[in-house]
């Protein structure tokens, strides 16, 4: 049997009203990241993010038909946030990255939900649920590394790192949050050596980041792994 998530928000009468919207595009929405994550998980579900295979200026129009705020968030990147009573929904095109800086990417729509699996950092955050809440595992290790508590990058872990050097500390707060006993060693020796890319991202999202890590219940083990890589000089 196939694995479903729920929880109040999945069955909400706004969640409800953006997705029966976003069946007007003609095309596939399903649920992504965190929210998938998370419900899985039995936590809270705080941001609720949804993936689409169609382009950003068709979601616009059938949000707007529908009656639903839309706010282009970060358009260029096919993200947008869609606004109903009190809930706000961020819904972003499926996309593959065309080049990266350490920082940011260039992207390209796709329609391939493989593609857009591929370009996200960890496994565990990979994983997709249709609207009735029914999940969708595309890379086939989501499901199994989140229950087995293991923070692991999708594909070369040197690679994901390179696209974007903010992924050093968010495998730290992940393996803080979700992640058990020892850490991927493939992980650690990329961040080892790639600790230097940590120079190109700004204070502020160091700082968000480190005091995301620090607020976990368990944060020492994560805290003492990223002295060992040099991470936390």
């Amino acid at each position: 049997m196939a694995e479903k998530i729920a929880g109040d928000w999945l069955f909400a009468p706004e969640t409800a009203a953006v997705m029966k919207a976003l069946k007007a595009a003609e095309g596939t929405a399903r649920f992504v990241g965190g929210c998938v994550r998370d419900a899985l998980l039995e936590r809270k579900v705080n941001d609720v993010d949804i993936a689409i295979d169609v382009d950003p200026n068709t979601v616009i129009r059938v949000l707007t038909e529908a009656d639903i705020r839309v706010i282009p968030t970060g358009f260029a990147h096919g993200t947008l946030t869609a606004v109903k009573g009190r809930r706000s929904f961020e819904i972003t095109s499926l996309r593959e990255d065309t080049h990266t800086d350490g920082r940011r990417a260039q992207v390209a729509f796709t329609k391939d939900w493989k593609k857009d699996a591929s370009r996200r950092d960890f496994t565990m955050n990979a994983l997709y649920a249709e609207g009735d809440g029914t999940v969708v595992d595309i890379l086939g290790t989501g499901l199994a590394d989140l229950n087995a508590k293991r923070v692991r990058f999708i594909g070369s872990a040197n690679a994901r790192i390179q696209e974007d050097y903010l992924r050093i500390l968010r495998l730290f707060r992940f393996h803080a949050w979700y992640g058990t006993g020892d850490m991927e060693p493939d992980a650690l020796v990329a961040c080892a050596g790639l600790a230097g890319g940590i120079a190109k991202l700004s204070r502020e999202r160091v700082g968000a980041e480190m005091l995301r890590l620090l607020a976990a219940p368990h944060p020492e083990v994560a805290v003492d792994m990223m002295a060992q890589t040099g991470v936390l000089s």
